[in-house]
């Protein structure tokens, strides 16, 4: 059922909504006879605290870069008011899963506007195994030359193994397991808020579970979390998820699944009895959730999407000499052909980047065999022999399943995409429009989920699965993050066909206190901050 809209402001003082002065005045010291002095004072806005309540018509007061009161208070000095009569007012959203690590330093994308303007003020790096793992060099690069959103990194397990044991495909050593629980440990102490893996990518799908056991017993220790990109998304789901919890049970941390779904025809339907797994474990204790992007389709390399990963090993050369090789040539060929097989013959298998003919992006590569007239393998093998770095978007998801997922109020909203400004390629639309399609389209257009959870799904539940304090929530003394909106106009306009398009509807984004955008335009301010956990050590 879709949330009740306030029509009026004298319902301010509803018998509900007088809840929040209490509130309001506990986290700031404040008496009630007091008023407030702000810079900013947004007023009369439909205020969603990012708790999962229903919104009430209320006000928010900012003094440089954190919330001072919020809900009804008497005020004093203000230096600028906004009318947000008809608007949302709710926390600024952060995306679990953001590669942005590299385009968050470039000059040409660290304002990271395409995540502004979906009303993102966090972005959560080093996702899927990959990234940085000198994380204290990496916090310090983003604060020299700013940043337009705040950045939460997660040590790559990924790295951290290539690092260490570079990309070989066998068991870690003694001294080269302690080698990666030693810089872990650094990771963590430097702010890394817990260890992400990516189980279908070379080196990190080399790694058993017990070497990531081991590992994650060292982020434990220091209250941070296991996030994973699973071994497998297909017909392997529930042992993967299986895996996932058994490392939690190992390593005696929270566990979190990255872009949750099943993929591929064969295995829709499938993620229906994880959610069943999974909340067995969650009503026994264990903490377990999830992130999902509002989407029928995937995306990531054309290589991890036909190769397995022990064709992958040892980096891009080896892979070709495996290609054309006679040993190995008929393992592949069959790896390929059921990957064809389940994807209707590449139909499904659209190009988002391929740096010999950009002309190819955007096209299927069915489409694009039939042209040439070449089977799709062959097709497949081209491509592999000429560009190495080649994406691509796999419409691999049922559109059922996309809508039960999204209701689980364990699973937070995320993007899986990265910082990044219109270019010759045609990637996901979901790096412009994540999060305006899920509350916009699912939410309010949809139905699909009630507006106050949706909001939660991107702002208190993203911060509660982290064990963020200060942000997710429109709390007195939390970080001025905030995003203003109207929910009729909350929509995101990329597409698979043009996914470069900015999402629209935010009216007024405030990063730390700063406007990121104002009265609908981006203001190219550098605002956000690096965000470094503070590790609390547990006993071993």
């Amino acid at each position: 059922m879709q949330d009740h809209k306030p029509t009026n402001a004298g319902r301010r003082f509803s018998a509900t909504f007088l809840i929040l002065i209490p509130l309001a005045i506990a986290a700031g010291s404040l008496r009630a006879e007091e008023s407030i002095d702000a810079d900013l004072l947004f007023e009369n806005g439909e205020l969603h605290l990012g708790d999962g309540q229903p919104g009430q018509v209320g006000d928010v007061a900012i003094a440089g870069d954190a919330i001072v009161a919020v809900g009804n208070f008497k005020t004093g000095k203000i230096k600028r008011r906004v009318d947000c009569s008809g608007l949302i007012i709710s926390p600024g959203f952060i995306d679990l899963h953001s590669h942005s690590d590299t385009p968050a330093t470039k000059k040409e994308t660290r304002l990271v506007a395409n995540y502004l303007t979906q009303g993102c003020t966090t972005l959560v790096t080093g996702n899927c195994g990959s990234g940085p793992i000198n994380v204290a060099e990496y916090y310090d690069k983003l604060d020299r030359y700013g940043v337009g959103v705040n950045i939460a990194h997660l040590l790559p397990q990924g790295g951290l193994r290539e690092k260490v044991i570079r990309r070989d495909r066998r068991d870690a050593t003694p001294a080269e397991l302690e080698q990666m629980q030693s810089l872990a440990q650094q990771a963590m102490k430097d702010g890394a808020w817990g260890m992400s893996t990516g189980l279908i990518y070379v080196p990190s799908s080399y790694a058993d579970t017990a070497e990531l056991s081991e590992i994650a017993k060292v982020v434990g220790r220091h209250g941070g979390i296991y996030v994973s990109h699973i071994r497998g998304e297909g017909s392997s789901l529930l042992d993967s998820v299986g895996e996932a919890l058994q490392i939690g049970r190992n390593a005696n941390l929270p566990i979190h699944i990255s872009h949750f779904k099943s993929s591929g025809k064969n295995s829709w339907g499938l993620v229906r009895v994880a959610i069943d797994v999974i909340e067995k474990e969650r009503a026994a204790g264990v903490k377990v959730t999830a992130d999902q992007y509002p989407y029928i389709a995937s995306s990531t390399s054309l290589s991890a999407t036909f190769l397995p990963a022990w064709a992958r090993e040892g980096g891009s050369t080896k892979m070709l000499e495996r290609l054309n090789s006679e040993q190995d040539a008929d393992r592949i060929q069959q790896s390929i052909r059921r990957k064809l097989a389940s994807t209707d013959q590449g139909q499904r298998i659209q190009i988002a980047r391929y740096r010999p003919n950009p002309s190819w992006a955007g096209r299927r590569l069915k489409e694009i065999a039939d042209e040439l007239s070449i089977d799709p393998y062959d097709l497949i093998l081209q491509i592999l022999n000429s560009d190495r770095g080649t994406k691509v978007v796999n419409y691999g998801i049922d559109e059922s399943d996309v809508r039960y997922v999204m209701q689980r109020p364990w699973v937070a909203t995320a993007s899986d995409g990265s910082a990044r400004i219109p270019s010759e390629e045609v990637p996901h639309p979901r790096n412009y429009g994540t999060f305006p399609r899920k509350i916009g389209y699912y939410s309010v257009r949809e139905n699909v989920i009630p507006l106050r959870q949706a909001i939660r799904s991107a702002t208190g539940l993203p911060a509660d699965i982290l064990g963020m304090p200060n942000r997710g929530y429109l709390r007195s003394g939390y970080a001025a993050d905030l995003a203003i909106w109207q929910r009729d106009e909350l929509i995101d306009r990329a597409t698979f066909a043009i996914p470069d398009r900015y999402s629209a509807g935010i009216r007024y984004l405030l990063v730390n206190g700063t406007p990121a955008i104002w009265d609908s335009n981006v203001t190219g301010a550098l605002a956000g901050k690096t965000l470094r956990h503070r590790s609390s050590v547990a006993p071993p």
